[in-house]
């Protein structure tokens, strides 16, 4: 179980695992043939040394995982992005690990901000839903286009385009501080069904969609 896994803020002795975390998230990119906003080494550098990345740990001292926050609109927004967990130590909950590790930390260091997120990942989704992450408009989002242009490599940017930034094939989710309650307990077993949530985040979508 994801027990055995180290997850800590990522520190400048980790700057070294950069080129495989870029090198995993191009190919999961590949594998799912879905969107995904580019990052460079550079950029990932940049989030280690601000103190703004974490990365988890195998027992023996492997690079299992990785994430990294971002933050927009003077800090009123922050992003958990670029999640990856090496293929070696998938389907073990490190994903879930890393997330609960991240928002927390990110809700200490930005306590008042909003934390949003766009993804087509179903995991993903019960994940933020568990932390209590709502499916909003993208009009609730961060409108700075520094943002948004990262979603220039996505695979799905002309849908973007065309829709003027209203909506994606991503769904949006917002976790608003002032209008959600801590979660005192973060279950760590799934106890939905896994096709009736992603129905459910479908018919939200889709009626988002039409808004």
């Amino acid at each position: 179980m994801n027990a055995k896994f180290t997850v800590k803020v990522a520190k400048v002795q980790d700057l070294k695992y950069v080129p495989a975390i870029l090198k995993e998230i191009e190919e999961s990119a590949k594998e799912r043939g879905t969107g995904i906003a580019k990052r460079t080494a550079t950029y990932l550098e940049e989030k280690i040394n601000e103190g703004k990345a974490v990365m988890a740990f195998s027992p023996e001292g492997e690079w299992a995982g990785f994430c990294y926050i971002e933050t927009w609109s003077n800090k009123t927004y922050v992003a958990n992005s670029g999640l990856i967990v090496s293929r070696k130590f998938r389907n073990e909950g490190l994903a879930r690990k890393i997330k609960e590790f991240i928002f927390h930390y990110s809700r200490k260091k930005y306590p008042n901000a909003k934390l949003f997120g766009l993804t087509t990942g179903l995991a993903v989704m019960k994940i933020n839903s568990s932390l209590g992450y709502k499916p909003v408009t993208y009009s609730e989002l961060t409108q700075d286009d520094v943002f948004w242009s990262g979603c220039q490599s996505c695979v799905n940017f002309e849908i973007l385009k065309s829709k003027e930034r209203k909506n994606c094939l991503c769904t949006a989710m917002l976790y608003n501080p002032n209008e959600v309650k801590e979660p005192e307990n973060i279950k760590k077993t799934e106890t939905e069904d896994d096709q009736k949530l992603f129905s459910k985040f479908k018919k939200i979508r889709t009626m988002l969609w039409k808004k």
